[in-house]
């Protein structure tokens, strides 16, 4: 994986906006983009909307993989108190290599009770769920996903999502309603028990298939793992969904055979 590039501001919002439960720690939101010049002003105007979102010190990490329309240039050039830290990859990678590259940077110097927020770039991950989510690690999770409840979905996209569900639960021993949805909160210490676990192939996918690696590897790993019901309107986004279908059924199925063949998800 190419090294990526990182910029940071430092400056903190003040205000009124939606406030996290009472003794949640500092939330760090990990933001893969990929040619999303027309969703990202909406994105930082959806967080700039929140700012007790950021109340602790924390931040909005923006992996940009690759971007070809302006999208990194869109974001050095934001102005305003949102606290961005800009992660920029020559190339594009896919999201596995994002998430693996955004966790890094989240985790750097993160107290115990950072909280990692992971969403989607294109403004389908409803922050108004967030609360909610955030009740179940104050409930004691390690990892809060969102159980897609998807509205003006695209058939191929609806048909896919719940085909997946199935074969990876079934063949992982998976309880879980979602497992290829971006948004999800995530303990500080469930992410580094994942990194000190497995290493450089904590994330080996670097298609749209890792986010079930993730989920997999974490639930062999001891994290407690619970879900919301979340809505996914794909009506807020502007563009196409950048998942190739086809290349990510075959994703699916590759990581499958090679998670059951490399005892990945033996208990220790």
């Amino acid at each position: 994986m190419a090294a990526p590039t990182i910029a940071a501001e430092a400056a903190r919002p003040h205000g009124n906006g939606r406030l996290p439960p009472v003794g949640q720690g500092t939330l760090v939101f990990v933001v893969p983009v990929y040619n999303e010049v027309a969703n990202v002003p909406r994105l930082l105007a959806d967080f700039e909307s929140r700012p007790d979102l950021f109340r602790a010190g924390g931040r909005v990490i923006l992996v940009d993989d690759g971007s070809t329309d302006g999208t990194s240039e869109l974001i050095r050039a934001r102005e305003g108190e949102l606290p961005i830290q800009l992660v920029e990859f020559g190339h594009n990678q896919g999201p596995g290599a994002a998430f693996r590259a955004g966790f890094v940077a989240a985790l750097d110097g993160a107290a115990d009770d950072t909280l990692v927020v992971t969403l989607e770039g294109d403004t389908t991950s409803d922050l108004d769920s967030l609360a909610r989510m955030l009740e179940r690690i104050a409930d004691g999770a390690d990892l809060v996903l969102a159980d897609w409840q998807m509205v003006d979905v695209g058939r191929v996209r609806r048909t896919l999502s719940y085909a997946a569900g199935v074969v990876v639960r079934k063949a992982l021993g998976l309880h879980a309603g979602t497992v290829s949805s971006f948004f999800r909160v995530y303990r500080s210490s469930a992410l580094r028990l994942g990194f000190e676990r497995y290493g450089d192939d904590f994330i080996q996918e670097n298609g749209f298939a890792c986010k079930a690696e993730i989920l997999a590897k974490l639930t062999v790993a001891g994290v407690r793992v619970d879900e919301v019901p979340v809505p996914l309107d794909w009506s807020r986004r502007r563009g196409t969904s950048k998942m190739p279908v086809l290349r990510t059924m075959l994703d699916y199925w590759r990581m499958l055979l090679r998670l059951k063949s490399s005892g990945a998800l033996v208990s220790s």
